[in-house]
């Protein structure tokens, strides 16, 4: 009985015991306010303060007074690179929600702060410079990015380096172009836009879906396979150049695309006053290249970034 009895005072004084510990431990929690739950939020707070979860984050691609902000944030996040090379930094991602990971190299001039609107230039490059052939390769082999800064100094410059040249692409550059449009301060009257090659390809796409989104469009030696109602539509000025007897599309192409344009604005009763204004085809001789130490006309085109006549017309809208 007296066992019994100790026993049963035992386990009481346990289930005691036990209890004034639990006690204590909410006590404390109630003293601190920090529950596990609240400090796991507290937590998440910090990182969203300092990285993905704010808009003035370095992914985003904001300062962090929100300088770069035009009034519309996007939706989509940006992952900036950390590689700089003559001005641009290397390798920033768009992480577009409907268009994947978009790779670009970017050019913001030290004056910008937000506070004015900036022109905005987009450089396609040709195949030599897509992303797959490394980082900064666009910027290596092709000068359309570092001449453009002698045209307009308070000008963002946006290099992309995609994936290939067909309407993927496309969609790519102008989920881009809208990206810069909602989070930079862009002048849109002032949005320029260049392919070379492959890269025009690829732009001429861009024309056939989206040509409202540019000011002028310079097409080098490249082909049109985009559509041509939305361009006489929207009316936006385009500038093919090619070598005559370029080594990989020839002229013809150029030329085809140019008449076809033509036409619809005379069929729109444009004069051909109007029309010039707004479309111009230029036919490259050997002697172009030659008296510039260049053999190929295809791999040539590059000199075309340094023709004053040429970028001039682009960025003189």
């Amino acid at each position: 009985m007296k066992k019994k009895l100790i026993g049963t005072l035992l386990v009481m004084m346990s289930v005691l015991a036990f209890s004034g510990c639990a006690d204590s431990g909410r006590d404390a929690e109630e003293d601190t306010g920090v529950t596990e739950e609240s400090a796991s939020a507290s937590e998440q707070g910090d990182i969203g303060e300092n990285s993905t979860g704010d808009n003035s984050t370095e992914e985003n691609g904001m300062a962090g007074d929100d300088s770069r902000q035009s009034g519309t944030e996007s939706k989509d996040t940006v992952t900036e690179g950390t590689e700089e090379y003559r001005g641009f930094i290397l390798d920033n991602v768009l992480h577009s929600e409907d268009n994947g990971d978009i790779h670009y190299n970017l050019y913001v001039p030290d004056s910008y702060d937000g506070s004015e609107p900036y022109a905005l230039f987009l450089t396609l490059p040709g195949y030599e410079g897509l992303y797959f052939q490394g980082v900064g390769e666009n910027l290596y082999s092709e000068n359309f990015g570092f001449e453009a800064q002698d045209y307009i100094k308070d000008m963002i410059i946006v290099a992309p380096q995609l994936s290939d040249w067909g309407e993927t692409s496309a969609d790519q550059t102008i989920a881009l172009v809208e990206y810069f449009l909602a989070d930079y301060n862009i002048d849109e009257s002032r949005v320029f836009g260049e392919g070379y090659s492959g890269g025009g390809e690829t732009m001429s796409q861009v024309m056939g879906k989206r040509p409202d989104l540019f000011t002028a469009y310079l097409q080098c030696s490249s082909q049109w396979d985009g559509e041509y109602e939305p361009v006489v539509e929207s009316r936006t000025p385009v500038y093919f150049v090619i070598g005559e007897d370029d080594e990989y599309y020839g002229s013809g192409p150029s030329r085809e695309a140019y008449e076809t344009l033509r036409k619809m604005y005379q069929d729109e009763g444009l004069s051909d006053e109007e029309i010039e204004e707004i479309l111009v085809l230029d036919i490259k001789d050997a002697e172009y290249f030659e008296s510039q130490g260049v053999t190929t006309q295809h791999g040539g085109g590059n000199l075309f970034a340094e023709d004053a006549e040429i970028m001039g017309w682009l960025f003189n809208r």
